[in-house]
């Protein structure tokens, strides 16, 4: 077991190739055409070393970088001085109205201080935009887009890598490689407003950036979109967008299988940072996705990252707590006297994994019995290490980790596939934990997130809380849940958290309460892909509601001068004062609703208003 490297990036390593192809996570960050790992390094000094070796390099922020390695190479990185910790990137998904009267925003966009977002940057990371439509214009028909970086787009480089217009150099499109990125194309809010000029089929041809799953249109036009007239109003209605398409190069539908990994995030953050930098204007990035995957208390590179990230320039980050409240996804358990876990597995389940994270100090017992009776015992004594068991039709890869630099709860983890092809075998799997030594007896078992695995899959008697989804668990980003307007109350599906946590493993500190808010995240009505609207449900679209309400409280503080510094924490601490109670809920802050439901006029000083 390498120290240096997470648990699954070491499974991945032990585990061969095809295997690895089988499971849901294993291969992710893997190119089999050039046999390299995509890899995520926290690291100091100079990389230069690695790239004498033909690892390509990509520095972002705050010490973290992206490489790419041939796999013989793994070693030599983890063996260099300067890399102090590696991760492989996971795969996300999306956590799929109208900011209404509910979250009070027209006491504060409709009378004094008259607040739309003017001035402020609006960072949408997702599937992408539908870029021409009215409700990302200007009154004058110009667009609010100030860049548009499509990932997926390859752009050719035998092609001129300037502005220049392309009817004067036989180019065939706008946009070039963003700087300091080396692929996918980005394109100015110049280029988008000549390609508004042409006829719709010509325009595209011109920016074939398009948007096919219509996720990152709904979430856009929620937090800022606005149609002539008036119809429809997003939350800042004025801010400025930059959107970034998430995906691999020349994948047009996204990154794999549609859903975006953790080392486009990463980019897509540095690349807003930068972008408000040189602007020097304020910034919301809006995150309307997570996985499941990490002990969800903050010590992930990703979650760290985020911390770091909110820290830099006039920033806030809002991300929605995901859709596992009410998914079976997560079990939690005190190991007292021998517990028993039952799982179902629906038919059909190609690969599974299941993730059991504990205090090191801690030693469990621990059986697993397959559908048919078969039993297995772990052995949980080795330091360490990748062993593989069978039982019926199914092969499970077991990983004992170890806690490490940045963490130190222990994982142990479980990769369930079927041995010649085919399916695992579905049933009741029955995991049974007996304690021999325990000083807290605390255990968090984690499956995949509900678009990972099928409806029929999940825990009996399964655990709502702690199941945010990652990283909305990062300790300095806004994390947001959802509730329904028409009902006043908490959305059983909303991920939900801890108040004045008592776990003891991990990084969550004491007295942090995540979500810290939320917002309408049922049957908000959204732009569509087809130019239209349409209901959409989920913490997703609850997410650029407080996105939106950030960039007004920014609008008012920073570019109005009103409080030069309203950002970052401070951002969250008006909003959390500014929440209102719901029905159902007795105390606040709590693990379902945080501090409350978004209300924006509570939370601009002096402006609180009754709705």
């Amino acid at each position: 077991m390498d120290q240096k490297l997470e648990n699954i990036l070491n499974l991945a390593l032990e585990t061969p190739e095809e295997e690895r192809e089988q499971t849901e996570s294993l291969n992710v960050g893997y190119s089999a055409e050039i046999r390299s790992w995509e890899l995520i390094v926290k690291y100091h000094g100079s990389l230069d070393r690695l790239r004498e070796q033909n690892i390509v390099v990509e520095e972002l922020i705050a010490g973290y970088a992206i490489l790419t390695v041939p796999e013989a190479l793994v070693d030599t990185v983890s063996d260099t001085p300067e890399i102090e910790y590696v991760e492989k990137p996971k795969r996300f998904y999306y956590g799929q109205t109208f900011p209404a009267g509910t979250s009070c925003f027209p006491p504060v966009t409709m009378r004094t201080p008259f607040l739309n977002g003017r001035g402020v940057l609006l960072a949408v990371l997702d599937s992408g935009i539908i870029w021409d439509q009215e409700v990302f214009r200007k009154a004058d028909g110009s667009t609010r887009i100030r860049y548009l970086w499509d990932q997926t787009v390859l752009r050719d480089r035998t092609l001129p890598q300037d502005r220049t217009v392309p009817e004067k150099t036989g180019n065939v499109g706008y946009g070039k490689m963003p700087d300091g990125f080396a692929f996918g194309t980005e394109y100015t809010a110049e280029e988008i407003n000549a390609a508004l000029q042409m006829p719709a089929l010509d325009r595209y041809r011109r920016i074939p950036s398009r948007d096919l799953s219509g996720h990152g249109t709904a979430v856009a036009g929620i937090a800022a979109g606005k149609s002539a007239g008036g119809l429809y109003t997003g939350a800042a209605p004025e801010a400025e967008l930059i959107v970034v398409k998430l995906g691999l190069p020349g994948n047009s539908g996204g990154a794999e299988e549609g859903f975006p990994r953790t080392t486009e995030i990463l980019r897509g953050v540095t690349y807003a940072l930068r972008k408000a930098g040189q602007l020097n204007m304020p910034l919301v990035i809006n995150l309307s996705f997570g996985n499941s995957y990490g002990s969800h208390d903050g010590s992930s590179l990703l979650e760290r990252f985020l911390d770091n990230a909110s820290e830099i320039g006039k920033t806030v980050i809002c991300v929605g707590s995901g859709n596992e409240g009410a998914a079976r996804g997560h079990f939690a358990g005190n190991i007292t006297r021998d517990s028993r876990v039952e799982l179902a597995v629906g038919n059909y389940e190609k690969s599974l994994n299941i993730q059991l994270w504990k205090n090191y100090s801690d030693v469990f017992q621990i059986r697993l019995q397959s559908p048919g009776g078969e039993e297995a015992e772990l052995t949980t004594n080795i330091q360490g290490g990748k062993y593989t068991l069978r039982l019926e039709q199914t092969r499970i890869l077991v990983y004992l980790g170890e806690p490490l630099p940045y963490a130190v709860a222990q994982e142990i983890y479980l990769e369930m596939i079927p041995v010649t092809g085919g399916y695992i075998d579905a049933g009741i799997w029955t995991i049974r934990l007996e304690p021999v030594m325990t000083v807290t007896g605390q255990y968090y078992l984690y499956l995949p997130a509900g678009n990972g695995r099928g409806d029929s899959t999940g825990f009996y008697r399964s655990t709502p809380q702690m199941t945010l989804t990652v990283p909305s668990t990062a300790a300095k980003v806004i994390t947001v849940g959802a509730y329904d307007p028409v009902y006043d109350t908490y959305a059983d599906f909303s991920g939900r958290g801890y108040a004045d946590s008592t776990r003891t493993i991990g990084v969550t500190a004491a007295g942090l309460t995540k979500p810290d808010l939320v917002a309408p995240g049922v049957n908000i009505q959204a732009p569509d892909v087809y130019g239209g609207f349409l209901p959409v449900t989920g913490t997703s679209f609850a997410t650029p509601i407080v996105s939106g309400a950030a960039a007004l409280l920014m609008e008012w503080g920073i570019v109005q001068g009103n409080d030069p510094f309203l950002y970052g924490e401070k951002i969250k601490a008006y909003l959390r004062k500014g929440a209102r109670p719901l029905r159902g809920e007795r105390e606040y802050p709590n693990d379902r609703v945080g501090y409350g439901r978004l209300c924006v006029a509570d939370s601009l000083p002096q402006t609180g208003t009754t709705e």
